[in-house]
């Protein structure tokens, strides 16, 4: 291999698995099986050398404990040589992202041609941990010799220390949920309750239409589910075609029940989910007759105070990547933004086409431009199709590909909130 500067990383193809509510289909897997099962598939389907790969790289949001190193465990399950390296990277809602942009980093550098970038999710199989009393409990009696000094360390536990002790749902920071964090940009930005809703069934039904379409055939793999091989995933399960306006609005609000406006409805859900995307550099794709769906053009990440707007993260990193793609919001034809919320992705709107915001914010003179919420995410979002935290970023940026090929448009932009103030934004370009 030639150590070279790569100008340019081609998204070669990208493939996840169907989406599905967690408790329900992917029950019994973990994000680990979820992953060997995508990264496999999708060397198969393009039909390359495992042998060509250089580096896995993969987001996971909620690691297990046995395998921490999720990435790692793919190569080792997932029919890879195991000569190739892998590692994992977190940033919680865009991890994805972030494996898809350190892999496309390596390329650009000539430090590889072939990179599995990805990320999975499993909320069915989140670990529970001990509380901290009966974890030092656990320990102390293991270093016991006999049964009686065993014993002895258990009689001294008390009800509440047997309680478990979940991964925690709220920012460490503020204290708040996002459902709690998103409640309070909808009041601070004017978002009212039906326009949260509008837009969950534009989600929605979006997203069946792209289903009955044929849209998802080539980035939606169906199979088997282990360990039973009973049931075939075939298709995401949480779209609901039949859903309607009426029966929105008729849900109750969760985070704050009596002022509120954030339901099961207008939110994403827990989702468990994975995918994957081969990236290459375009010489070697070329030079393996391959097609790519598109091409990264730039990208940014970007943060805010927690305590300010949590998920306002996408407005600040929106601009940056847009200027290091040296093109505006007026050139972008097709905008994905990842649907946390119905109040996340229309606040983040009415920033971007704030001038206020620009000048306090951004330190720029204008807005950076205004988005119709009619006019993006084409083919549904998160609140329809679901969320696996690590895979969510990888599925869109290969969904807008997709979309830029079949209509013939030139530049995509995907942006994904995530916890702790941050925000993604990735521009692709079709060749």
């Amino acid at each position: 291999m030639t150590w070279q500067y790569n100008p340019r990383t081609a998204i070669v193809r990208g493939l996840r698995t169907p989406f599905a509510r967690a408790g329900t289909v992917y029950a019994k897997l973990d994000a680990l099986e979820l992953g060997k099962i995508v990264v496999s598939e999708l060397l198969q389907r393009s039909e390359i050398d495992p042998k060509d790969v250089d580096e896995v790289v993969y987001g996971n949001v909620i690691p297990s404990v046995k395998a921490a190193n999720i990435a790692r465990e793919i190569v080792l399950g997932a029919g890879l040589p195991r000569s190739i390296p892998g590692f994992t990277v977190s940033r919680a809602c865009a991890s994805s992202n972030t494996a898809l942009t350190s892999g496309a980093d390596m390329i650009a550098r000539g430090y590889a041609d072939t990179v599995v970038v990805g990320g999975a999710e499993s909320l069915s199989t989140v670990p529970i941990l001990f509380s901290r009393r009966f974890a030092e409990v656990l320990v102390a009696a293991s270093r016991q010799k006999t049964m009686a000094g065993k014993l002895g360390l258990f009689r001294k536990l008390r009800p509440k220390d047997l309680a478990p002790d979940a991964p925690a749902l709220a920012e460490s920071v503020t204290g708040l949920t996002m459902g709690e964090s998103a409640e309070l940009m909808a009041k601070e930005n004017g978002i009212t309750r039906e326009a949260q809703d509008k837009f969950a069934l534009q989600s929605h039904l979006r997203a069946a239409k792209a289903t009955a379409d044929g849209w998802f055939k080539d980035e939606v793999m169906s199979f088997p589910v282990p360990p039973d091989y009973e049931n075939v995933a075939d298709t995401d399960n949480l779209v609901r075609a039949d859903t309607t306006y009426e029966a929105l609005a008729q849900l109750k609000p969760v985070f704050d029940r009596k002022f509120g406006t954030i339901t099961a409805g207008n939110a994403s859900g827990l989702t468990d989910g994975a995918s994957a995307i081969l990236l290459m550099s375009e010489e070697k794709a070329k030079a393996c007759g391959l097609q790519p769906i598109g091409y990264l053009r730039s990208y940014a990440y970007a943060a805010l105070d927690p305590f300010d707007q949590l998920l306002q993260g996408p407005a600040l990193a929106i601009p940056l990547a847009l200027d290091r793609a040296k093109l505006t919001l007026k050139d972008i034809d097709v905008i994905e933004m990842h649907e946390a919320f119905a109040a996340q992705v229309l606040s983040n709107i009415a920033w971007l086409g704030s001038r206020k915001i620009a000048e306090t914010k951004l330190g720029r003179s204008e807005a950076v431009g205004e988005i119709d919420p009619e006019a993006i995410n084409p083919t549904g979002g998160s609140i329809a199709i679901g969320h696996p935290f690590g895979a969510t970023g990888a599925r869109i940026i290969t969904s807008v590909c997709n979309h830029l090929r079949r209509t013939g448009k030139q530049y995509g932009l995907i942006s994904v909130c995530a916890a702790g103030g941050q925000g993604s934004a990735v521009i692709v370009e079709r060749e």
